[in-house]
């Protein structure tokens, strides 16, 4: 129990640098910083083409690695202090001027870039590891609560508690706290980490024919584009909610930080709900269950005008997302198990890759639809009162576009084929005749 804690400990850093990343940079970067929304958009788009490249090419080197200390653990130990520098540089850009626009955007595209290059080669390797030490439905659903537990952990310090940090102590502070417990909460998972050495010997398929065969893969892209949309409404939300505290809840920084973490830790149990609905209707069912709490619980926003009113809400979506996140590596476990099966060869790493290059356009999606809202209902961020139609654009970015990105993510999700007992007690048994063949069961 031990090494399996120690490893979930990894899901903070995964947690924090993400959910920081997603909910405060643009409003740091447009609100804080000054840069012009176009710029921030074009650079997010920047970022989502670098993804083209970076995750699936991260994928297939873990996969191709061979080394004395196993395919995945090498780049979690020499990644997680690189990752924890960049992560400062993130908040700490040096082109604050007038007349430094061009430089700060040059600033933003880069740094936003090199924090996905060390993320993704940290985080795809370190995920890629779950379904290869954890192999039954009910060791990767009990692992899985535990990790998604630690995720909490790291939304709490990653979207609730910045306001808090940045306003007391600035945000270059806020960068580096968050950037030593990264690099630390990293160290401390390679102390739960282990591979099956049979694995890294085996012969890969060339990249070419890697990726297509994963884009050939039906469940896994049933389910990587229904991920998709559901991403993109987390983010969305995640990304609107400083602007929706300043002007439409007209709050401190503070008080958002309150209600988040209050909402965070009451739907924490609703993880072992989630947990125990898995293992009786499949994951499929219960992904698609989330979707739909999270979706419902949306639509109160159209209507809140006060802290107050925002807490019940904010309470089911933290519950419904719960759910999504934790059958969001399960799922990709039995897809990476129905894999191995069609190829002959383990490719957790290209999968993780391929996903994470795919949820990364989330971004994107989030920061044109942002973007759009912004410019056309001319938001300026030197006025404290904005204009009657952003007011009602907010509303639409926090509530009205992701319930609509749901309703696609659940309309997606149903079509996914890998479902029911018989095709499950299948699966496991065919593989574990092709792993007592690889001497993985001995």
């Amino acid at each position: 129990m031990k090494s399996k804690l120690a490893y979930s400990v990894g899901a903070v850093a995964a947690a924090l640098s993400s959910q920081a990343f997603a909910a405060y940079i643009i409003f740091f970067y447009v609100d804080i910083i000054k840069l012009p929304p176009y710029l921030a958009a074009i650079g997010m788009v920047i970022f989502a083409v670098w993804n083209a490249i970076n995750d699936p090419i991260a994928g297939f080197v873990s996969d191709h690695t061979h080394s004395r200390w196993g395919r995945r653990i090498p780049y979690i130990a020499f990644g997680a202090i690189p990752l924890g520098l960049v992560y400062f540089l993130l908040w700490s850009p040096p082109f604050t001027g007038l007349n430094q626009v061009g430089l700060l955007f040059v600033y933003f595209v880069s740094t936003i870039c090199l924090f996905d290059l060390f993320y993704s080669f940290t985080f795809i390797n370190w995920s890629a590891l779950y379904p290869e030490m954890f192999t039954t439905l009910k060791e990767r659903s009990t692992v899985n609560a535990l990790r998604q537990t630690f995720v909490f952990i790291g939304f709490i310090f990653g979207v609730a508690l910045p306001p808090a940090i940045y306003s007391s102590f600035g945000w270059p502070a806020m960068g580096a706290i968050f950037g030593f417990i990264i690099a630390v909460c990293l160290l401390i998972s390679l102390l739960g980490s282990r591979e099956h050495i049979q694995y890294s010997r085996e012969k890969q398929l060339a990249l070419w024919p890697s990726i297509v065969a994963t884009f050939k893969n039906r469940s896994f892209m049933t389910f990587v584009f229904a991920n998709l949309f559901a991403q993109t409404a987390f983010l969305m939300v995640l990304a609107s909610l400083p602007f929706f505290g300043k002007y439409i809840l007209d709050v401190a920084p503070v008080d958002i930080t309150v209600v988040l973490a209050i909402a965070f830790l009451i739907a924490l149990p609703m993880l072992y709900v989630w947990r125990y609905v898995s293992v009786k209707l499949g994951a499929k069912k219960t992904f698609m269950a989330a979707v739909l709490v999270t979706g419902l619980s949306l639509l109160p926003l159209f209507l809140v005008r006060s802290i107050d009113e925002v807490m019940l809400p904010t309470i089911f979506i933290a519950s419904g997302i719960a759910g999504i996140l934790m059958m969001v590596d399960i799922i990709l476990s039995d897809i990476i198990d129905e894999d191995e099966l069609h190829t002959g060869t383990r490719r957790e790493g290209m999968y993780f890759g391929i996903h994470a290059f795919i949820l990364r356009f989330s971004l994107g999606l989030q920061g044109l639809v942002m973007a759009g809202v912004f410019i056309f209902t001319t938001y300026n961020p030197y006025v404290y009162t904005q204009t009657r139609e952003f007011v009602t654009g907010l509303r639409w970015l926090i509530a009205g576009f992701p319930a609509l990105a749901l309703i696609l993510s659940f309309v997606i999700i149903s079509y996914y084929p890998l479902v029911g007992k018989t095709t499950f007690k299948k699966l496991h048994k065919d593989l574990e005749k092709l792993h007592d063949k690889k001497g993985v069961n001995d």
